[in-house]
């Protein structure tokens, strides 16, 4: 197709058709994680930077990860795989978003960023308030030649750019990256064999995708829910939906749901599920059985990500808008298999979505100008 005025060097390249760039950078997962967690250089880095957590949780002082918009996501699940890594003792490792860190950052410790393309403003303060605070700092990204580099004093560059603005691979490189710390961490390392086989089964769930995508047509908000970890699957699925479907999109804590928020719903509003986190399994499964009940009785379409673990407990006529079952890795931690195998399936769904809608994804609507000039009010980085 013929480029358009308005369309800069620096974007998406532009597609009439699929496959959309996303659909590709979703192809490119396996093989990316596979390469993070091969990459010599990549795991020298990545031993050094778990050696200053190591030490940071030894002396009882904060570790915290932070990012923006995907890459806040992805800051809260690397989180959660260094904490498993110190088996969830002592000192907690904390996932923030970037502009709330780099307001009150703690004293001494370690704050690891997460940034994709390298420049994100707010990530770059959040460091350099932690530097300034006596704290270590280190950064992944897919671009280490981007201003936030200049924060860190270790940069771990992962191999593959997104090319995408509706992000995927960045999610799931700033993961793997996190995986490999926390291998260094447990000393147990991180198969990378296994990632990639497991992502290449997740890969394959499209079909079933594809039927939810399908059964939530017609939607004009969509709520997605989840607990433990799940919450940031959740989170993720609501800001890809939003970015590549333009359905209003909200997610909520499992419980949270149920104290208010149901009177807003009915046949108009979507509701996704996710049922990975293995802490706490019975419990929650239990909860969001009678979640799934609820919603089905105010006429809500209900979907669920979830695992065979859960998906015995909760009857097929809960699940009206299908189930995208997620594969187990045995040879991965429990937060690495549920965390990377639910990446896939939400970006997935956000595809399908997308295609059966008829949206855009790659561009997330700065293909119109109302979107594109507001995009540049709120990234100009000359006020602040």
């Amino acid at each position: 197709m013929s480029t358009p005025q308005w369309h800069e060097s620096w974007f998406p390249e532009l597609r009439s058709e699929r496959p959309w760039l996303m659909e590709e950078m979703i192809d490119a997962e396996p093989g990316a994680a596979e390469r993070i967690a091969t990459n010599r250089k990549l795991g020298e880095t990545a031993e050094r930077i778990a050696t200053k957590a190591v030490a940071a949780h030894e002396a009882g002082e904060a570790i915290t990860v932070v990012g923006c918009g995907t890459s806040e996501h992805g800051a809260r699940a690397v989180a959660e795989l260094l904490d498993e890594a110190f088996g969830h003792r002592g000192v907690r490792v904390v996932g923030r978003e970037s502009l709330e860190a780099s307001i009150d950052p703690a004293p001494g410790g370690l704050t690891i960023g997460i940034s994709h393309d390298g420049g994100t403003r707010a990530t770059l303060l959040a460091l350099l308030a932690a530097r300034e605070a006596g704290q270590k700092t280190a950064l992944i990204t897919a671009n280490d030649k981007g201003a936030v580099r200049e924060g860190a004093d270790s940069t771990l560059v992962t191999p593959v750019m997104d090319r995408s603005w509706c992000h995927t691979v960045a999610y799931l490189s700033a993961m793997t990256a996190g995986a490999v710390i926390a291998g260094h961490i447990s000393g147990k390392g991180l198969d990378a064999g296994a990632l990639s086989a497991h992502l290449g089964e997740c890969r394959a769930l499209q079909p079933q995708a594809i039927e939810v995508a399908q059964k939530l047509r017609g939607i004009e908000r969509l709520i997605v829910v989840g607990g433990g970890y799940d919450r940031i699957t959740a989170d993720e699925l609501a800001l890809k939906v939003e970015e590549g479907t333009h359905i209003p999109s909200t997610s909520r804590s499992l419980e949270t749901f149920l104290h208010g928020h149901l009177p807003a719903c009915d046949e108009r509003t979507g509701l996704v599920v996710i049922a990975t986190e293995h802490r706490g399994r019975a419990r929650r499964s239990d909860r969001g059985r009678l979640l799934l009940r609820s919603a089905r009785r105010v006429g809500m379409p209900c979907a669920a990500i979830l695992v065979p673990a859960v998906e015995g407990v909760w009857g097929r006529e809960l699940t009206n808008a299908g189930r995208i079952l997620l594969p187990h890795a045995p040879k991965l931690t429990p937060a690495t298999s549920a965390l990377t195998a639910s990446a896939l399936a939400l970006q997935l769904l956000t595809l399908e979505m997308a295609h059966d809608l008829g949206t855009y994804p790659d561009l997330i609507r700065r293909e119109e100008e109302a979107w594109r000039e507001a995009a540049a009010i709120a990234e100009g980085a000359e006020e602040w």
